[in-house]
């Protein structure tokens, strides 16, 4: 299909010269050229009912997300549609990306003579709603199909950005544009900024939700456990940052955040809604109400730099089912050794390589343990360069929901379950102004979790606890990110 697709391209140069900016695409141009819009095939027959549908990416991707190893393109051209591929800038945020795309989509839907649905895969679904909305391209589009589309942001982001994981994602070249616009408080004002704007309803969108993670040890599963917490997801995005209150939720399903956006998987549920004549009350979707996320206490964190050997101390409290630690570095030599508060020792760490949008060439080293005995356990690495690293270990315990964390008037709140719960907290904040650091481990004073007054920008806050309940001594972490205005107003979740 490759090949039929370059062929139609450099037809396109002979005959079309004024539509010049469609290259050729395929293996020689693997990363995409952002602005760059590509042409499928056309089937032998395309109905005139059928719109031709413009597939767009999503973080740290590219256009070729559709064809390789994914049948998404060639389902579609199977089932006689037209279609088009378009590479964003796989960092930037949704406004470089948005007024990228407006102008990108105004020239496919002058090309095709119509108006095409989108078709958008994660970050690139706010893209196609910045694009609509704040960009004016919503004359040309049809309606679009957001497949795990962070409409809320995403904890991973938040993560990316915190104090603990800086070091490493700082290297990976995890912190961009791209990942500072989908932490969970500048998506809230995104939201803000979209949702009541007079352009929004002018496109119908519709939403997947994906419930599955990856194999054990990889970076979805990783993934997936870390954003337990907050309820389901498919290793990537929750499902409830996968749905908008005005949209319609056309289906929730077990795939991941990667099998989602395969044809295989979804094409057939959302074909219904390409066509010209839809009459989508007829269809079986419903509207979904914005849900709040759990924010529930299930993760303890610590992570930075050393050279040589390191040792970090995990506290499991009695009673926990079981407990996974991951060290994600940037290394996969890693040598890592758990011992139990008995002191007997093991190496039985799981590694595999991160392809995620959000450590994507890290390394999980991960090891889960069932019934675990309570007390100090140690994870001690040892490595010959200087290596940054992330000590993520999740909880299955009822103590995960003795305490959780909210969003409260000029800071954060802690709520507990129970008078039995004793503790103290630490709370540590990076500030960011149009994406750069402006100030690194910011204190409160006296342990108050009121958020300082810096001014504009992004506030990623870590709330690190030690407490116990009924003599039950644990240790937890909490992220969250919150936006700022210039007005001082606050935006989170």
């Amino acid at each position: 299909m490759i090949k039929k697709i370059c062929m139609t391209v450099f037809a396109l140069f002979l005959l079309l010269p004024s539509w010049s900016q469609a290259g050729s695409f395929g293996k020689d141009d693997p990363s995409g050229v952002p602005g760059q819009w590509y042409v499928g095939t056309t089937p032998s027959y395309v109905a005139p009912s059928k719109h031709p549908l413009l597939f767009v990416h999503g973080l740290n991707s590219s256009s070729n997300t559709w064809w390789n190893e994914n049948n998404m393109y060639d389902t579609a051209y199977q089932n006689g549609y037209e279609t088009a591929f378009i590479d964003l800038y796989p960092t930037k945020n949704m406004w470089d990306n948005g007024a990228l795309l407006a102008q990108k989509i105004r020239d496919i839907h002058n090309y095709y003579g119509e108006k095409v649905v989108v078709v958008a895969h994660s970050k690139g679904g706010i893209d196609t709603q910045s694009a609509l909305v704040h960009y004016g391209a919503f004359p040309y589009v049809a309606r679009v199909i957001t497949l795990s589309t962070p409409h809320y942001g995403s904890q991973l982001a938040d993560l990316a950005y915190s104090s603990w994981a800086g070091w490493l994602t700082g290297i990976l070249g995890s912190k961009n544009d791209a990942t500072y616009s989908l932490q969970t408080g500048y998506m809230s004002y995104f939201r803000s900024e979209t949702d009541h704007h007079q352009n929004v309803n002018r496109n119908p969108v519709y939403t997947f939700g994906g419930t599955t993670w990856g194999s054990f040890g990889s970076s979805l599963y990783w993934g997936g456990l870390y954003l337990s917490a907050y309820n389901s997801n498919d290793g990537a995005v929750t499902v409830n940052s996968s749905r908008l209150p005005y949209g319609t939720e056309l289906r929730v399903g077990d795939w991941n955040h990667s099998t989602i956006k395969e044809g295989s998987s979804t094409f057939n549920l959302f074909e219904n809604y390409l066509n010209e004549a839809t009459n989508t009350s007829g269809f079986n979707s419903h509207s979904v109400v914005e849900s709040k996320e759990a924010d529930n206490a299930a993760s303890f964190i610590r992570g930075g730099e050393y050279s040589g050997k390191k040792q970090e101390v995990v506290l499991v409290e009695q009673g926990a089912q079981s407990v996974t630690f991951d060290w994600i570095s940037n290394s996969p030599s890693s040598q890592l050794i758990l011992k139990d508060p008995g002191q007997k020792a093991d190496s039985i760490f799981k590694v595999e390589k991160d392809e995620s949008e959000y450590f994507n060439g890290a390394y999980h080293h991960t090891v889960t343990v069932k019934d675990p005995a309570p007390g100090e356990w140690k994870v001690e690495a040892s490595s010959s360069s200087a290596e940054k690293y992330l000590l993520h270990v999740s909880f299955e315990s009822a103590m995960n929901d003795a305490m959780r964390i909210h969003l409260a008037q000029n800071g954060i709140s802690l709520k507990t379950n129970s008078s039995n719960l004793k503790f103290k907290q630490n709370m540590t904040i990076e500030y960011y102004k149009d994406g750069k650091l402006k100030k690194s481990k910011v204190k409160t004073k006296n342990d108050s979790l009121k958020l300082p007054k810096l001014g504009e920008g992004v506030y990623n806050v870590t709330v690190d606890i030690e407490g116990s309940k009924d003599k039950n001594a644990f240790k937890r972490s909490f992220i969250k990110s919150v936006y700022i205005d210039d007005s001082g107003k606050v935006y989170g979740q």
